[in-house]
């Protein structure tokens, strides 16, 4: 029995260890931070002609990172399982235009505000569409479990969409736009602002949006201490013109929230 004893003991020990060391791998105690993004939601996070990780919310985890000591490991997830990620310690932060909303508040942490954004309607530019009015009828596409979901079954004018189609990222979405297979997107503005960019004189906005939101970072329920430790990094960016400077380098503006 002693000897039994002895070595359960010792076993207790040697998974402590490894219980603690696989602690201090992850979340505000550690030298890394795992940050979930969608890599493919530009201007926020997305793939450059390299296959790079660039955007604007690479570029302020980063700079977020570099003012708490810690680096920045960025993640791709399936943004429908976001919530899932983070609260199975897969990931410590969801971080890539993700949108602040009461059912959200439910499920994680969040930061206070940093970027406002709203909830647009793309069409093409050829089409005679041009109010929400005008979706009657129509097929309609979005990010599957997005803000764009929220916004839209928030709205009355969804009982009149012939259909909803969903899709895994606001690219495809878009491409189907384009050729044909859907007659509007719903999607954030700061993502439509980019690709009309880069895209002019295929899409327009519908004159009417479906609801202005804002932006912030999603921390694991529970996790003050790295709620608190980014916060504070967040608001020393605000102060000393960091955040500025990187709203500049992707909207042409400063945007970020004070």
């Amino acid at each position: 029995m002693k000897k039994f004893a002895l070595v359960s003991l010792l076993m207790g020990a040697m998974l402590s260890l490894v219980v603690g060391c696989s602690s201090a791998n992850t979340g505000a105690g550690a030298n890394k931070i795992v940050v979930g993004i969608d890599d493919k939601f530009a201007p926020m996070g997305f793939r450059d002609e390299k296959n790079e990780l660039v955007g604007f919310d690479i570029d302020y985890a980063r700079a977020a990172g570099e003012k708490m000591g810690k680096e920045m490991v960025f993640q791709p997830i399936d943004w429908s399982s976001k919530e899932s990620e983070l609260n199975s310690g897969r990931i410590d932060l969801i971080w890539n235009g993700y949108t602040i909303t009461d059912e959200r508040k439910g499920k994680v942490l969040f930061t206070k505000p940093y970027l406002k954004n709203a909830q647009v309607v793309v069409t093409l530019a050829k089409s005679d569409m041009s109010k929400l009015a005008d979706l009657s009828g129509k097929v309609v596409g979005l990010q599957k479990l997005s803000s764009a979901a929220d916004a839209l079954d928030a709205n009355e004018i969804k009982n009149q969409i012939k259909t909803i189609t969903e899709f895994p990222d606001n690219v495809l979405a878009l491409s189907d736009l384009k050729i044909g297979r859907i007659d509007a997107v719903v999607i954030d503005q700061v993502v439509a602002d980019y690709y009309m960019s880069k895209d002019k004189g295929t899409f327009k906005f519908l004159d009417e949006s479906l609801a202005p939101e804002e932006y912030g970072i999603g921390v694991k329920k529970g996790n003050e201490a790295l709620l608190n430790d980014l916060q504070k990094a967040l608001d020393t960016m605000n102060q000393d013109g960091t955040a500025a400077k990187l709203s500049e380098k992707w909207f042409g503006e400063d945007r970020v929230l004070k």
